[in-house]
């Protein structure tokens, strides 16, 4: 039996088998240098979705510019990122996910640079907007990879990798950005934190190009622009409210605008059956969604119950005078946790299945309930020493929750259909994140008149709260993880 290496058009280097049953050709042979790429973006999205809150004071101060403004600095990126992600990951399916990572990858790293050269707030806006839309389209296609091109056996170890970026991403973003503002690189100041994205850009694009498989796309219909339009209003509906309406106070028209989500999601989905009992491509075809329903609804509920780490940053910082820099330092030990429960997901899940989903988040709950305890006990005398077993605990349970969950999403999806269901598996982690900070940022305050240690507490209860009916859900949505490793 002899092995050589040959080149197909369109499908990167891949090795070739001669043998008795001739020719096997195997998948992609770079694909854990491509995975490694793609985990770079993951995290430069994730990073830059946090990093530019600890930079908020400084650029008011240069600046000179209003509290909406720096709303809409935040903001404008989550939106951006939100709308695009179904759109870009069906993108990916009709044009392969290669093409689309790498537009993805050349808009983000532009809106970086304009962001960092910004001369007023109003560019800097525009910037955020169009960085949000790049990682919109970049993003979804890293599942979509590791769908494709790893089988049931690698599948889980690369889920892993992708699984932990997000958490470690989220959490590495404020303390990247207070080291970079206050280490003023070459008079940069808070510039430093969107110019850092140039360098990684231009090394994740030549890795790109040189690693991953080009591939065709499978999706050949016209996309479907009434659904794409029905989606990005009840999209829009959603995520405007949630991420602008507690910072102005939940005005009328916020209320209404997130009411009126039901019935465009209500109409966009009476589209999408109508579409596919017409045998038509909808952008989210009506089995794929009853498929995720159930891993979906758990994803939901963790992301909202770790949307409480804005609170427990406001009441470090703005409570206890914790400066942004050690605020960061003291939530760093949940790295470690997230480390070991990706770790013992890859291990465990596909063995356990809905047993080891429904641990995680019990780990995940008793973790917040431990830090609600010890905010309230300790109350102005808490220390970041106190925090570090609870803090580890949550990171534990995040790491194999978002692992378990990633993985069930992706069980049975057809390759044509991934692309697709990565954009779901997102938009869920995006809606969950901005649900989380305006339930227990809209608690948080609404109690703040009792103390800034009551205040935490109550909203860390309502997170655990969320997660009550996550661990009943777990028991039903996991078991396509254990799945993977009985085909």
């Amino acid at each position: 039996m002899v092995d050589r290496v040959v080149r197909l058009v369109d499908h990167g280097w891949v090795t070739v088998t001669v043998g008795k049953k001739g020719y096997v050709v195997d998948r992609h042979a770079l694909r854990w240098w491509a995975l490694a790429v793609a985990v770079l973006a993951v995290l430069v999205d994730m990073i830059d979705n946090q990093i530019v809150a600890v930079a908020l004071p400084t650029i008011r101060r240069e600046l000179g510019t209003g509290e909406s403004a720096l709303q809409w600095i935040s903001a404008g990126y989550a939106l951006g990122f939100a709308l695009t992600l179904i759109t870009g990951g069906r993108l990916g399916d009709r044009h392969g996910t290669k093409k689309l990572f790498v537009a993805g990858m050349l808009v983000f790293t532009a809106a970086s640079l304009a962001a960092g050269l910004a001369g007023n707030v109003g560019v800097l806006i525009a910037a955020r907007v169009v960085q949000g839309v790049g990682s919109g389209l970049m993003v979804p296609q890293v599942l979509s990879f590791v769908h494709a091109e790893f089988d049931e056996r690698e599948r889980p170890k690369a889920m892993t990798w992708c699984a932990a970026a997000f958490p470690v991403g989220g959490l590495a973003g404020p303390l990247l950005g207070g080291a970079l503002t206050e280490a003023d690189l070459f008079g940069t100041g808070w510039r430093a934190i969107f110019l850092v994205n140039l360098p990684i850009g231009v090394l994740a694009l030549a890795g790109a190009v040189a690693t991953m498989p080009g591939r065709p796309g499978f999706f050949r219909h016209r996309m479907d622009p009434v659904g794409l339009a029905l989606l990005t209003a009840a999209l829009f509906a959603v995520f405007y409210p949630l991420v602008q309406g507690r910072e102005l106070g939940w005005p009328a028209w916020s209320v209404v605008l997130l009411a009126a989500a039901v019935p465009l999601s209500g109409v966009f989905a009476w589209h999408q059956r109508r579409q596919f009992r017409r045998g038509g491509e909808p952008l989210l075809p009506p089995d794929l969604l009853r498929h995720l329903a159930g891993s979906q609804a758990v994803l939901f509920c963790v992301n909202t119950a770790v949307g409480v780490f804005f609170v427990l940053t406001l009441h470090l910082q703005l409570g206890l005078g914790f400066s942004p820099w050690e605020a960061a330092l003291t939530f760093a030990p949940s790295t470690l946790g997230i480390v070991a429960g990706n770790v013992l997901a890859m291990r465990l899940a596909p063995k356990l299945g809905r047993v080891f989903t429904a641990g995680a988040v019990a780990v995940l709950l008793a973790g917040l309930a431990a830090i609600g305890v010890l905010v309230l006990w300790r109350g102005s005398a808490l220390s970041g020493w106190a925090l570090p077993v609870p803090v580890i605990a949550v990171g534990l349970g995040m790491g194999a929750a978002f692992n378990a969950l990633f993985a069930a999403s992706m069980a049975d999806i057809r390759p044509e259909r991934a692309g697709a269901a990565s954009g779901v598996v997102n938009t869920t982690v995006q809606l969950g994140t901005a649900t989380g900070i305006a339930l227990s940022g809209t608690v948080f305050f609404t109690r703040l008149d009792s103390g800034s240690a009551s205040a935490t507490a109550s909203a860390l209860a309502v997170s655990a709260a969320v997660l009550v009916p996550a661990f009943a859900l777990s028991w039903r949505s996991a078991d396509r993880v254990k799945r993977l490793v009985d085909v």
